[in-house]
């Protein structure tokens, strides 16, 4: 990046928090998305051209093609995510552009995310809500929206990265049992007791909860599926904070309809924003739109990190949150 009197050209493609934004005004030549619209990568090739620098969230795809629309000049992107599926970084790599992502950060405010996930999904949370505002609540009742207890539930962490292992520490409290998935073992000291299934299979035989927090990979997509549903206990419950295209919508509809699982609690879908209409009917699954990390500090933090790796490029270092090093 230049070090020379005049600034370097970006644009935001979504809109960011008050103060990072006018971190970003006074160091760069910025160009906004005012509208805060989610664009497509054509869209982003005419609006960006010309930028050094693209600053990008999980809800833009930053394809071969958008890349080589804005090459040479494009030089950095900077997305406000922790996951880089929605980048090309082979193209990346190949036009030499630098990666920035902002990992670590938003670990606690998901995991709070994932808890409400958990605590209103096994306690019925959207129905009691519903029947409070529609006025036909009658008062209380000995049976009355029976629900979940999660002292002595096993939750099976599917993904106990950093993120995982903040969820397993708030569960804990809660007095539940906690199982984890992961490509590879943790290390004594951040399993914490907990239980590692080297297989999936079992894995899922072996939970009340399943909270899928693995990171958005294509070869993920639709892991969590008709069979590898059939194989939880009946009346479970599963929580997904991760990415939309993890787990099959047929399936999860049908089990929810079925009773195969007692509930759900999603904080991400597929095609985001538009959400699988057959959701909205059911009254055991709890809807939120992709708020996990959605605190002021959290996306504050977020844009700092961004911020600062940038400026450590600028003085020839090597950030923390850089992914690619061409």
């Amino acid at each position: 990046m230049s070090s020379g009197d005049s600034k370097p050209s970006a644009y935001l493609c979504r809109r960011l928090t008050h103060d990072v934004e006018l971190a970003l005004q006074a160091r760069y030549n910025l160009h906004i998305n005012e509208h805060d619209s989610i664009l497509g990568p054509n869209e982003i090739a005419h609006l960006a051209k010309g930028s050094q620098i693209l600053f990008v969230t999980a809800t833009e795809s930053v394809t071969e093609g958008l890349i080589e629309q804005l090459s040479p000049c494009l030089r950095y992107v900077a997305t406000l995510s922790v996951g880089y599926d929605h980048i090309d970084m082979a193209a990346a790599n190949r036009f030499g552009i630098q990666v920035l992502h902002t990992p670590d950060v938003l670990s606690e405010a998901c995991a709070e995310i994932a808890m409400m996930l958990i605590l209103t999904a096994c306690r019925r949370g959207y129905e009691a809500d519903q029947l409070v505002r529609s006025g036909q609540w009658q008062g209380w009742s000995p049976t009355q929206l029976l629900g979940v207890g999660l002292t002595g539930r096993r939750l099976l962490i599917f993904g106990m990265g950093r993120i995982g292992r903040e969820i397993a520490k708030r569960a804990r409290a809660f007095g539940m049992q906690i199982h984890y998935h992961n490509r590879r073992r943790l290390d004594p000291d951040q399993e914490m007791g907990a239980l590692f299934h080297e297989n999936l299979d079992n894995a899922l035989s072996n939970a009340d909860i399943v909270m899928v927090a693995a990171p958005g990979s294509p070869a993920l997509k639709g892991i969590i599926n008709a069979e590898s549903i059939a194989r939880m206990p009946d009346g479970s419950v599963l929580i997904n904070i991760s990415r939309g295209d993890l787990v099959d919508d047929d399936a999860l509809i049908n089990a929810l309809n079925s009773g195969k699982l007692f509930s759900a609690g999603l904080d991400v879908f597929s095609n985001e924003p538009h959400v699988d209409a057959r959701y909205f009917a059911l009254k055991n699954v709890f809807l939120t739109p992709h708020i996990g990390s959605a605190t002021r500090e959290t996306r504050d933090a977020m844009g700092w990190m961004l911020v600062n790796g940038l400026e450590q490029l600028r003085q020839g270092q090597q950030p923390s949150n850089l992914i690619s090093t061409n």
